[in-house]
């Protein structure tokens, strides 16, 4: 993936929880809820963006 390229997010349940993913290859923790995986797609995207070198396998706290 280019570096310029933005960071697409999504979530996705398992069973009673909600997970975050990007194309990237990044994937969040399992939250119980949707909202908190939100919120960690959205910080993983600011992350990504503000530096493009960011371990993308690393959930961001």
């Amino acid at each position: 993936m280019p570096e310029s390229a933005p960071h697409r997010t999504s979530t996705t349940e398992r069973g009673s929880f909600c997970l975050a993913r990007c194309d990237c290859g990044w994937t969040g923790m399992a939250r119980r809820a949707r909202s908190q995986a939100r919120t960690d797609a959205e910080r993983h995207a600011a992350v990504a963006h503000d530096s493009p070198d960011a371990a993308p396998g690393r959930p961001v706290e």
